[in-house]
């Protein structure tokens, strides 16, 4: 419902190469918009027979986003959005069975007519999407979901609850060079705060010029850390470093780290 970053990886995380024998998934998606209607239309999701549902958008406390979980109550689920970051928002979802990873570093996109326009909201995507990747939110992802699913399979409904900074994130990539990893942090650290400029744009502004040029400082800061995740990257890559985690077909992770290395099971 509506569209984080991490919204255009979930799915293709737990099967990046289409071999996995042990999944099978179906997508409901309702494109931009997240109202109570698009979360009742959600519903037919549940004609399926899921074991597992991940609900995935901006601000889970939103009334379409709170609609949604309602229409999965009973039914292991995880939400996967850029808040609520409160402890007392986070503890009423869990409260309520529900799982989730909360993703400060997706963050609000300045969504103004006066600044956004769809180029402008791609390019914004793919920024925040490599961030997410290089510095670790995608395989926290990636790791949590396919834990979930391993414990349902045998049985238990163990579901993650994790508010995921940005040390927690960077914890998940095995940097070899602490100056990366030093450089990851900073990167999600820098798109966290992305999400108040652009907060500022979106709700608090009024006039067009500062509406424009701060919802244009927001994408700026944005693209510097795109630009760092890279450099980031970069160091890893010289050193033949780079960690990967690939699936199995049964679904089993794996792991490598030199480039020329082949998988091995974890």
């Amino acid at each position: 419902m509506g569209n984080i970053a991490s919204s255009l990886a979930v799915d293709l995380a737990l099967d990046e190469i289409a071999e996995r024998t042990d999944l099978e998934m179906k997508i409901s998606s309702s494109g931009p918009k997240m109202t109570k209607k698009e979360a009742e239309a959600s519903a037919e999701l549940k004609g399926w027979g899921p074991q597992l549902v991940v609900i995935i958008g901006p601000n889970a406390a939103t009334p379409g986003q709170t609609a949604a979980r309602e229409q999965f109550k009973g039914l292991p689920a995880i939400v996967i959005s850029d808040g609520p970051t409160k402890k007392e928002a986070r503890d009423a979802m869990a409260a309520e069975g529900f799982g989730y990873i909360i993703l400060p570093a997706d963050p609000l996109i300045g969504a103004k007519r006066e600044f956004l326009d769809p180029a402008e909201m791609a390019l914004f995507n793919a920024d925040a999407l490599k961030v997410l990747a290089v510095c670790g939110a995608v395989r926290l992802i990636q790791e949590e979901l396919d834990e979930a699913m391993a414990a349902i399979a045998a049985g238990v409904a163990r579901l993650p609850q994790i508010l995921a900074t940005p040390e927690k994130c960077a914890e998940r990539m095995d940097f070899c060079n602490p100056y990366a990893q030093a450089k990851a942090i900073g990167a999600l650290y820098m798109a966290q705060t992305v999400a108040s400029i652009d907060a500022a744009a979106c709700f608090r502004l009024k006039e067009l010029e500062a509406i424009a040029l701060t919802a244009a400082a927001g994408h700026e800061v944005m693209r510097a850390a795109a630009c760092l995740a890279d450099q980031a990257r970069e160091l890893e890559k010289a050193g033949d470093t780079v960690s990967r985690k690939p699936h199995a077909r049964s679904g089993e992770l794996m792991k490598k780290t030199g480039l020329l290395d082949k998988p091995e099971r974890l």
